[in-house]
């Protein structure tokens, strides 16, 4: 009988898990010889560089990082593919149902490498990295480079997303049964043991990544720099574990394949991320024309401005999506803004707005006294107020002592605001079909604007694209008066035939662009048909009689027996 207690001679490998089982080399043990599967197989153990409770921790220190990694992954296809496409729900349901997926087949066939645990992981974590930290950049590439978005299962990008889904869900669902493996052959413990052991890691490893996405890689490094930097800590920490911890596992020529292949990888992510500005900017000029003046990123988006030189019509874009077309801005805001302000108009409150565009129009209303403006990204205001030919076509509105700005979320704000405060509410917000926006288009949100109206008091909202979007635009008419407000909607087409533009357009939308805007004119009381000020300025771009046509072009297009949005159940887009 051999004594548990005897030394083991020096090179000899032995496993020992105290009470969970008995150490390799017992000859009443489940690894007695001829049990064991040979230097490469399941089972077995191999030679480690240092002690098997360091060899452990080495283990789990790499499914923590490789975790981490793994949802960066997933975080930065869902973010590109919501801020490419719009509808994040659609988008995160996608890609994630398809990770998922793939994990499970990964998992499946990595049953195959476990005789070769320690290379398939390393080969495995190459790939990855490589995949992951360059998918951002293809994915913006094709985009950029092609825009053909298309419909929901469209080819081209769209196909490309799902691919990239289903490369990095295989990979990371691959790298759980090898894991397990090498763990085993460090140290063999019971499976349920194990299992806790590298659960315990993985989850960690995913909550510190999902973290770090949002609060330190996204708005530090960007989407683009950030997930290269990601992919290249995975195939250091991959390649060190196995190069490292493993190696005696490895013939010399599998030891030289993956150093080889791990060195290209990084190479590539390396190279990638010294040209990621100049591929940012030739993604920009193919994407938005060549006249880019600036490109920056806020706290809250992306802000970008075209042209307003040399003859040259203004444009802005924020997260990509065409805010404001400096060629048929006035049509919108004049029929944004004039058909609420008949009646009283004293204080007014703009929510959204923060281009200034809309306050220039309220301000040319001489009873106006006071203007308050809720913006939720203080950078676009801080733009219009600098830039010289964003602020020369908002007539320096923002300079303007009638005029203040809170920075805020405009539904938070409208919680606390004083009831009965303003004679009119300018609601110039994102379309209501993207998620981020939805909340601002619900009952809830309309009943706090209406505790904010004095008597009389009247509200205007930017309903999105009619003829591209009637139900989009009829719910937000049910939402409305849903929410105890009688409406009027109405209907101005762009100057041009798919000119139009206005917080509703993205990217996307350049082959099939909006032809008109769409509003609603509520109030607490009734809600005349939108008619023009007899005594205000007369705009430019409308008459009352086209109004009235606006008004019945509207109702031509009405979907009846909507019910209204609401922030349990927001109906938008379905």
């Amino acid at each position: 009988m051999i004594d548990r207690q005897a030394p083991v001679p020096p090179g000899s490998t032995q496993t020992w898990d105290g009470p969970d089982g008995p150490r390799k080399g017992d000859p009443g043990g489940a690894d007695a010889p001829g049990d064991a599967d040979g230097p490469d197989g399941p089972g077995s153990t191999v030679p480690l560089p240092v002690r098997q409770g360091t060899g452990r921790w080495l283990v789990l220190a790499g499914v923590f990082v490789c975790a981490a990694c793994g949802l960066v992954y997933e975080l930065e296809l869902v973010a590109l593919a919501a801020y490419l496409m719009g509808d994040s729900v659609a988008q995160t349901s996608v890609v994630l149902s398809v990770m998922v997926f793939a994990m499970g087949i990964g998992s499946l066939a990595a049953k195959r490498l476990r005789r070769h645990a320690a290379a398939g992981f390393g080969a495995i974590e190459a790939a990855l990295a490589l995949v992951g930290g360059c998918s951002a950049m293809a994915l913006y590439a094709v985009f950029a480079w092609t825009g053909d978005w298309g419909g929901m299962w469209a080819s081209g990008p769209r196909c490309l997303l799902v691919a990239f889904s289903l490369a990095t869900g295989l990979l990371i669902g691959a790298e759980v049964p090898l894991l397990m493996e090498l763990i085993q052959r460090i140290r063999r413990q019971d499976a349920g043991g194990a299992v806790a052991d590298l659960s315990a890691a993985d989850y960690v490893g995913a909550l510190v990544g999902g973290l770090a996405f949002p609060f330190l890689l996204l708005p530090v490094l960007g989407q683009l720099t950030g997930a290269l930097i990601t992919g290249a800590v995975n195939a250091v920490v991959g390649g060190a574990l196995v190069l490292g911890l493993f190696r005696h596992d490895l013939t010399p020529r599998a030891r030289r394949l993956l150093l080889t292949a791990n060195v290209c990888v990084l190479v590539v992510l390396a190279s990638a991320a010294v040209l990621v500005d100049d591929f940012e900017r030739a993604a920009r000029h193919a994407l938005y024309g060549p006249d880019v003046r600036v490109a920056v990123h806020t706290d809250v988006q992306e802000v970008l401005l075209t042209g307003g030189r040399g003859g040259r019509p203004l444009n802005l874009f924020l997260d990509g999506r065409l805010k404001v077309s400096g060629s048929d801005e006035l049509r919108y805001h004049e029929a944004l803004v004039h058909p609420a302000m008949p009646g009283r108009h004293a204080r007014v409150l703009v929510l959204g707005g923060g281009d200034g565009l809309a306050v220039r129009e309220v301000l040319r209303h001489p009873g106006v006294r006071r203007v308050d403006v809720v913006e939720l990204d203080a950078g676009v205001v801080r733009l219009a107020r600098t830039d010289p030919a964003l602020s020369r076509l908002n007539a320096h509105s923002f300079d303007d002592p009638r005029v203040h700005v809170t920075t805020a979320d405009a539904f938070d704000w409208l919680r606390t605001a004083p009831a009965g405060a303003y004679d009119v509410v300018v609601a110039d917000l994102p379309h209501p079909g993207i998620t981020a926006s939805t909340k601002l288009y619900a009952q809830e949100f309309y009943g706090l604007a209406r505790q904010v109206l004095g008597p009389g008091g009247r509200l205007v909202v930017h309903g999105g694209a009619v003829a591209s979007r009637p139900r989009d635009f009829w719910t937000l008419d049910a939402t409305l008066r849903a929410a105890g407000l009688r409406t009027t909607a109405y209907r101005v087409g762009g100057r041009q035939a798919g000119s139009a533009a206005g917080p509703d357009r993205g990217p996307a939308d350049t082959a099939r662009a909006h032809r008109d805007w769409g509003f609603v004119l509520a109030a607490d009381r009734h809600a005349p048909r939108p008619r023009l000020d007899p005594a205000g300025p007369r705009p430019r771009t409308l008459t009352d009689a086209s109004l009235a046509a606006d008004v019945r072009a509207a109702q031509r297009t009405r979907v009846p027996g909507l019910p209204p949005s609401t922030l349990i159940h927001p109906r938008y887009g379905d």
